[in-house]
């Protein structure tokens, strides 16, 4: 069974009720159709007829004595709850709902804006980031060819701090979702002090930073992604390193290095890719790319409802 089939069939046990907001959009009524009909969630469009009246005017109300201090006025809070998207966030951080799914219609700012501001930042992480998994055919890479892509859609430029958050999001998602022992690289267009540059640097104190957080994760850097995932390339660039060349989890830089790779490995090794899924979050939920299929959408559903198990 590949990995994604594990994750539908992980979700399934838990019975999770997933929202789509997105309610008009074919693709998303689609996956509610598969979510439902498999038993991989339970899954509900958010269609007018589906949200209480009452409900979405307490949370609008709750929302304004959220944002109040910000400037926002009562009549501003019940606009934006026109939006199911910040109904489907409320509902989640109220217990109502298990996760919900979104951005097959949304950008991923409006996603990622709606998920914090009514869901608010887990302590533990301390920020909001992202995620995809990248699951590519035919590979002896990574672990056979699964992969943990991160930050690809939220954070334009982390600071050493932040990567190492970022790290540890992914590595615990590797962890729960694919059962995947993680093993993170730190990517450069260095491996260990082959080059010199603020950029390199930034790595190599991110590294630092994860390993007083989380000592006992595998984790290196400053390293390429050939001597990260490529262990013949390993073994010349980064001698005697046993974690080089076995990365299944790849942290990036910054967000352009991050969205182009995942981009890149989709389109030209044909690879399969799961997400945005946010990271970070008190409660669990995942954007979408505006370009996904039906079959992410449940596939992102899915890694929504084990989350929340």
């Amino acid at each position: 069974m590949n990995s994604i089939l594990r994750i539908r069939e992980k979700a399934k046990a838990s019975g999770k009720l997933i929202l789509l907001p997105e309610f008009g959009d074919k693709r998303t009524q689609e996956a509610a159709e598969i979510l439902n009909r498999e038993g991989i969630a339970r899954a509900v469009l958010l269609t007018p007829d589906r949200i209480d009246k009452a409900k979405k005017e307490k949370y609008a109300e709750e929302f304004f004595q959220l944002r109040k201090a910000k400037g926002m006025t009562r009549e501003e809070a019940a606009m934006i709850f026109e939006d199911p998207l910040y109904y489907a966030a409320m509902d989640t951080k109220a217990g109502c709902a298990d996760g919900f799914v979104a951005g097959a219609v949304h950008t991923t700012p409006d996603m990622v804006r709606a998920s914090i501001l009514c869901l608010g930042v887990d302590k533990h992480i301390g920020l909001a980031c992202s995620c995809f998994i990248m699951d590519v055919p035919d590979c002896e890479y990574g672990q056979n060819g699964l992969f943990i892509y991160a930050d690809c859609g939220v954070i334009t430029d982390p600071d050493a701090q932040q990567l190492a958050s970022i790290a540890l999001a992914a590595a615990e998602m590797g962890s729960k979702i694919l059962d995947m022992p993680p093993r993170l690289a730190f990517l450069s267009y260095s491996t260990k002090g082959s080059a010199k540059g603020k950029s390199v640097e930034k790595m190599v104190e991110a590294l630092k930073i994860l390993k007083e957080k989380a000592p006992r994760l595998e984790a290196d850097g400053e390293l390429q992604v050939d001597a990260a995932i490529v262990p013949e390339v390993a073994r010349i660039k980064s001698p005697g390193n046993p974690m080089a060349g076995k990365a299944n989890i790849l942290i990036f830089p910054d967000l352009s290095a991050g969205n182009i790779s995942y981009k890149l490995t989709q389109r030209l090794a044909k690879a399969r890719a799961l997400g945005p899924i946010l990271l970070g979050l008190s409660k669990p939920c995942s954007d979408l790319s505006r370009g996904c299929s039906a079959e992410d959408i449940v596939d992102c559903a899915a890694v929504t409802a084990v989350r929340a198990q």
